[in-house]
């Protein structure tokens, strides 16, 4: 008889063991505050900017945040193009950022072209992006920005200003002014050929000239 009690208590003081481990553990995680933020993947956007933009730069209870509702106030940031929220029990965030690719800023109306074919106002200091000097038909535009999302990113920020420049034979013609002063003729359709710059850089010798990579590729030396 006094075996069975004495296993009796053993049990209860068991139990009370577990519920006081499960409580205390409750208990922490209900109240535990982010300990850690992570940003990744962000290029134009500083990682205050994120987090400023997530609503937890004050650091608040971990369980008590969406990640989804973190997701969907970073994702209403214009330049966001994706953006993943994982949290873990340890008080630690990561937000992985994909941005939009920056394709050129235009002169006209102070605005900059992203790769999904809108447009932000220009409020951020980007280095290496070109200038649209001139105002170019919608659609032509559309079909430009749609193939100078394809170039080498390289040579994109070689590209100083660019200038619409259509003749009786091209619509879709365009005049690069690259960083080193040279000149570069080309249309939408043959806007690939750009990525053969460096390579036509060698044929000039040093000297500075027009390109022209709109009918075949020769360059015309500048005086």
């Amino acid at each position: 008889m006094k075996k069975k009690k004495k296993n009796k208590k053993k049990i209860i003081l068991k139990i009370l063991i577990i519920i006081i481990i499960l409580g205390s553990l409750i208990f922490y995680f209900k109240n535990m505050k982010i300990k850690n933020i992570y940003v990744t993947g962000n290029n134009n956007l500083k990682d205050q900017e994120i987090i400023e933009l997530a609503g937890i730069n004050n650091y608040p209870n971990l369980f008590q945040i969406s990640s989804r509702k973190i997701e969907k106030k970073i994702k209403l940031n214009p330049l966001i193009d994706s953006v993943k929220v994982k949290k873990t029990f340890f008080g630690k965030i990561t937000i992985n950022i994909k941005e939009y690719n920056l394709l050129l800023k235009n002169e006209i109306d102070n605005t900059i072209y992203l790769d999904n074919g809108q447009k932000i106002t220009n409020d951020i200091n980007i280095i290496g992006l070109p200038t649209l000097t001139n105002d170019v038909d919608k659609d032509i535009l559309n079909n430009f920005l749609k193939k100078l999302n394809t170039i080498n990113k390289d040579i994109l920020s070689k590209i100083s200003e660019i200038t619409y420049s259509p003749n009786e034979y091209d619509k879709d013609l365009f005049l690069f002014l690259m960083n080193d002063g040279n000149y570069v003729y080309i249309t939408t359709t043959r806007l690939d050929n750009i990525n053969k710059y460096e390579n036509v850089l060698l044929e000039l010798e040093g000297k500075k000239g027009i390109i022209y990579l709109d009918s075949g590729n020769h360059f015309e030396i500048l005086e």
